[in-house]
C-alpha cells in the first residue's frame, strides 16, 4: 500500500513515466483467483535497475523534477482527465476484487471466474453432489447375497470369547479386509477387568433335598459367596412384577428370585431384586416365551425339550456398560487411578440356569397363586421351598482390541458416521456377532466401491467399528467413547433409535425393498409404523452408551421372528445351522436388507448439507412428561400437603419446555431459509443439531453414579421418569419417598431442559431468558 500510495503521488506530481501493471494469476494453494498489482517500483528491482524507471534515475547528476503548479491548459487538462480515470479504475477493480472474495467463498459446487473472455476452473474444495437416488442404486449393485454369503462363511468362529486368540484372529480378518478396500485402518488395545467362570471348580445350585447342580452358564460381574433362602417365582423380575409381588404382602426379604429371561436386560432384573432385598437371582430361558415347547410345562419330565433342555446362558449383571473398575475413565494399560469401582455392580449372587433347571424348580413349587398371566404354574413358592445358590467366578483381566477402518468425508472429514457391530461371543455366536461383523464388513467393501469407482463423494466421514468385549457389557464400545465422547450401530426388525432419528428411520424403512414389491415399511408396519416397528432402546444394546452415555444419536435394529426372540443369544446353540433353521435358510438374505437398511441411513447422514434429524421429536417426548409431572405434583400437594408445599410450582419446567419448543422451531426455520451452498453456514447449523443429544446429559451426576446420564432416555434419579416415579412415592406416603431430594431433581431437571433450549438457540442474543 505504500507503493501504491506513492505511485498515486508521483502521479498527482507529473512524475511521467511512471506506470501500474495488472496481472490475472492464479491462487494454487486457496480458494480464489487473484489480481497482482505490480507497480513500476517492483519492476525496476526486477530488471535490474534498467529499463524505464533505471533510465530515469541512470544520471546521477540530473536536477530534480520540481513539481509545478497545474494551469487549466488543454495537456494539463487531459493529463488530470486521464489521472482520475486511471485512479477510478484501480478503486473499481480493488472494490470488484473485495466483492469478488466474499463471493467466491467455498460453496457447494464449482465455479468459474471469467475474465476477459477466459474461464479458469475453480475448485471450492465441496464435494460434487451425487443424486440420492443415483447413491441408493449404487448401494444396492454393491451389496448383494452372494458376497455376504461368502463372508458369512469367512468369519464364522466357533471360539471367539473376548480377549481370546479366536478373537484376535477375526479382529485380524476384519482389519485385512479394510486395508484391501483401501480403508486407512487403526485398532484401539484395552485392558479390561471382566469376570468368567470359575478357572477350578464351578457355580452350583440345590434345591430342597435334590442333587447338585452345576450349571454351565455363568452371570459376569455377579457377586461371589453362597445364599441360601427360598425360592419366589417373580415372572420377568420388572419393576411391575415385583410391585405386583408387593401389594400381595409378599415378603421379598432375603428370598431367591426365579426369573424368565427376556423383556429387560439380566442387570436390571438383578438391581430390582436387590431393591427388594433379595438374596440371589436366578435366570432360566422359558420356552413359553421362546416357542420351543409350551406344552412341555405339563409334562413329567424335561425330556421333550430335546436340545434346549440343556442349553445354557451367559450374560452380564453390570448395570452399566465398560469396564466397571475404571467407570467413566478408558481402561488403559498400566493405568494408574485411585481404586474405585462402578456403583451398578451388584451386591447379590446372580446365576443363570437351564431351562430344564428352572422348570424342575417351578414344578415343585408351593405357595400362593400367581397373579394371571404370569404362565402355565401357577405357584409362587414358599418358606419351605428352599435352595443353596453359589457362586465362585473369577475377576481377570484382558486385552482387548477394537478395530477400525474409515472412509474420509470431501468436506467435513472431521465430523463422522460410526457405524459398528460386536465381533466377540461367549459361544459360537453366530447371530450375536458374526452376522452384524459380515454386515458392517460388506459395507464397508461396498461403499468404499463406490466411492473408488461409483463418483459417489461423502460430505462427512464414515467409520467403521469392530468392538470387542460386547457380552460383557459394550466394554470396548464404551472404552472407545470414554477416549473419545455420529453414530449408528446396529444389532442385526424392530427399531430403537433416538427420537431425533424417527423421520431418517421411517425415510429408510420406505426405501429398502423386503422383497421386490414391498418396502421394509409396507411389511412390517403398514398402519402406524412406529408403533409396529419402534420400540425402547434397551441398556443391553451396543447403541445404547453412545445414546445414553455419550449424547451421540444412535439407532439399533433387528429381525425377529413374530412375537418370540431368536432364543439361542449368548448361549451354546448360536450357530449358523439353528440360525438357518428359524429363518428358512435365509440369513444372507437378511444380512444384505440389514445391511441396506444400515447402509442408508449412514449414507443418508454423510450425503446430504444438513443432517435429516427432526428436532420437535422431543418436544412431543418432553410434553407428555411435563403433562404427567405437572398432574402428579398437584395430586401430592393435595393428597400430602406436608411433603410438598403449594409454593412449589412446575411453571418453571413449562416454561422451560416452551422455550425448548422455540428453539428448535426457530432452528427449524434457520434450516428452511438457509443456503445449502455456503459450508460454513451448513456446518454451523449442524453442529447446533448435534449438542441437542448431548444437552440431555445431566451435568448434576457423576457418570460413576450414574452413566447413563440422558435425562430422557437414561437411566437413574435424574430422569424425568424417575421423577414421575418419585411422585408416586410421595403420594403413597413411601417412607422410602424424599421431598428434598425430589426438589433438587426437579430443578436440576428443569434447568437441564433449559440449557438445552439455549444451546439450540445459538447466538447468545437469541436465548430466551425468561426462566
Amino acid at each position: 500500500m505504500d507503493q501504491a500510495r506513492s505511485t498515486i503521488s508521483k502521479i498527482f506530481n507529473g512524475e511521467p513515466h511512471s506506470y501500474t501493471r495488472f496481472n490475472l494469476t492464479q491462487n494454487m494453494e486457496g480458494d480464489n483467483s487473484q489480481v497482482e498489482m505490480k507497480l513500476s517500483s517492483e519492476i525496476d528491482e526486477e530488471t535490474g535497475g534498467n529499463g524505464v524507471g533505471g533510465h530515469l534515475n541512470h544520471n546521477s547528476n540530473r536536477t530534480p523534477y520540481v513539481a509545478q503548479k497545474f494551469g487549466r491548459t488543454p495537456k494539463n487538462l487531459c493529463f488530470m482527465a486521464a489521472t482520475i480515470f486511471l485512479i477510478f479504475i484501480i478503486g473499481y477493480l480493488i472494490g470488484y476484487l473485495v466483492h469478488r472474495n466474499k463471493d467466491l467463498a467455498p460453496t457447494c459446487a464449482t465455479s468459474a471466474l471469467r475474465y476477459e473472455d477466459v474461464s479458469v476452473a475453480h475448485e471450492t474444495g465441496a464435494a460434487p453432489l451425487m443424486d440420492w437416488d443415483d447413491v441408493k442404486k449404487l448401494l444396492a449393485e454393491k451389496l448383494t447375497t452372494s458376497s455376504m454369503d461368502a463372508v458369512l462363511g469367512q468369519l464364522t468362529s466357533s471360539n471367539h470369547r473376548a480377549g481370546s486368540p479366536g478373537d484376535e484372529d477375526l479382529g485380524n480378518k476384519v482389519i485385512t479386509k479394510f486395508k484391501e478396500y483401501g480403508m486407512k485402518t487403526w485398532t484401539d488395545e484395552h485392558f479390561v477387568k471382566v469376570q468368567d467362570p470359575p478357572a477350578s471348580g464351578y457355580n452350583r445350585i440345590v434345591f430342597k433335598n435334590g442333587s447338585e447342580e452345576r450349571p454351565t452358564g455363568f452371570l459376569s460381574y455377579s457377586a461371589n459367596g453362597t445364599a441360601r433362602g427360598a425360592v419366589l417365582y417373580a415372572h420377568y423380575g420388572q419393576e411391575d412384577d415385583l410391585r405386583q409381588l408387593k401389594d400381595m404382602n409378599i415378603d421379598m426379604n432375603n428370598r431367591v428370585m426365579l426369573v424368565r429371561a427376556g423383556r429387560i436386560s439380566f442387570a436390571e432384573k438383578v438391581a430390582n431384586a436387590a431393591k427388594v432385598n433379595a438374596s440371589a437371582v436366578l435366570i432360566y430361558p422359558d420356552p413359553a416365551d421362546y416357542s420351543i415347547g409350551e406344552n412341555s410345562f405339563y409334562s413329567s419330565g424335561v425330556n421333550h425339550l430335546g436340545k434346549y433342555s440343556d442349553e445354557y446362558t451367559e450374560g452380564k449383571v453390570h448395570m452399566g456398560s465398560g469396564d466397571p473398575y475404571t467407570p467413566g475413565f478408558p481402561s488403559f494399560n498400566h493405568t494408574q487411578f485411585p481404586p474405585v469401582q462402578s456403583s451398578g455392580l451388584p451386591n447379590i449372587l446372580a446365576q443363570t440356569i437351564t431351562t430344564g433347571m428352572g422348570m424342575n424348580i417351578l414344578r415343585q413349587l408351593g405357595g400362593r397363586t400367581q397373579p394371571n398371566g404370569w404362565g402355565s404354574i401357577n405357584r409362587l413358592g414358599d418358606e419351605s421351598d428352599v435352595i443353596t445358590v453359589e457362586v465362585n467366578n473369577v475377576l481377570t483381566e484382558k486385552r482387548i482390541n477394537n478395530v477400525f477402518g474409515v472412509i474420509k468425508g470431501f468436506v467435513d472429514a472431521d465430523r463422522y458416521v460410526v457405524i459398528g457391530a460386536q465381533r466377540d461371543a461367549w459361544g459360537p455366536g453366530f447371530g450375536a456377532s458374526t452376522v452384524g461383523t459380515s454386515v458392517l464388513v460388506e459395507l464397508a467393501r461396498s461403499i468404499s466401491d463406490m466411492v473408488e469407482n461409483g463418483g459417489f463423494k461423502p460430505r462427512r466421514s464414515i467409520v467403521f467399528a469392530s468392538w470387542s468385549a460386547g457380552e460383557y457389557g459394550s466394554v470396548g464400545a464404551t472404552e472407545w467413547l470414554e477416549v473419545r465422547s455420529a453414530c449408528i450401530t446396529y444389532n442385526g426388525f424392530k427399531v430403537a433409535a433416538s427420537p431425533l432419528l424417527h423421520s431418517l428411520v421411517q425415510n429408510a424403512l420406505k426405501e429398502v425393498n423386503y422383497d421386490k414389491d414391498k418396502s421394509l415399511l409396507s411389511q412390517f408396519g403398514k398402519n402406524n409404523w412406529e408403533s409396529a416397528i419402534l420400540e425402547p432402546l434397551r441398556m443391553d444394546s451396543a447403541a445404547y452408551p453412545f445414546l445414553a452415555f455419550s449424547g451421540i444419536p444412535s439407532v439399533a435394529f433387528r429381525f425377529h421372528s413374530g412375537s418370540s426372540d431368536y432364543p439361542h443369544f449368548s448361549t451354546n446353540l448360536d450357530t449358523r445351522e439353528n440360525l438357518n433353521s428359524v429363518t428358512a435358510s435365509q440369513v444372507p438374505q437378511l444380512a444384505v436388507r440389514a445391511g441396506q437398511f444400515a447402509g442408508h441411513i449412514a449414507l443418508r447422514l454423510v450425503h446430504d448439507h444438513l443432517l435429516q434429524m427432526d428436532l420437535k421429536k422431543y418436544n412431543q417426548l418432553i410434553r407428555s412428561h411435563v403433562v404427567q409431572i405437572n398432574g402428579k405434583v398437584k395430586a401430592v400437594q393435595r393428597m400430602q400437603p406436608q411433603l410438598l408445599p403449594k409454593a412449589l410450582t412446575v411453571k418453571w419446567l413449562i416454561m422451560a419446555s416452551g422455550s425448548y419448543s422455540r428453539a428448535s422451531s426457530a432452528l427449524a426455520a434457520d434450516i428452511q431459509n438457509s443456503d445449502l451452498e455456503d459450508i460454513e453456514m451448513c456446518r454451523v447449523i449442524n453442529d447446533r443439531i448435534m449438542t441437542v443429544e448431548r444437552n440431555f446429559l445431566s451435568p448434576y451426576v457423576s457418570p460413576r453414579d450414574s452413566p447413563f446420564r440422558h435425562i430422557l432416555l437414561g437411566s437413574g434419579p435424574h430422569t424425568l421418569k424417575a421423577l414421575t416415579n418419585h411422585l408416586d412415592s410421595l403420594t403413597t406416603a413411601n417412607p422410602d419417598a424424599d421431598a428434598e431430594l425430589f426438589r433438587n431433581q426437579f430443578a436440576q431437571a428443569t434447568w437441564t431442559i433449559q440449557t438445552c433450549a439455549n444451546s439450540l438457540a445459538g447466538d447468545i442474543w437469541s436465548l430466551d431468558n425468561e426462566i
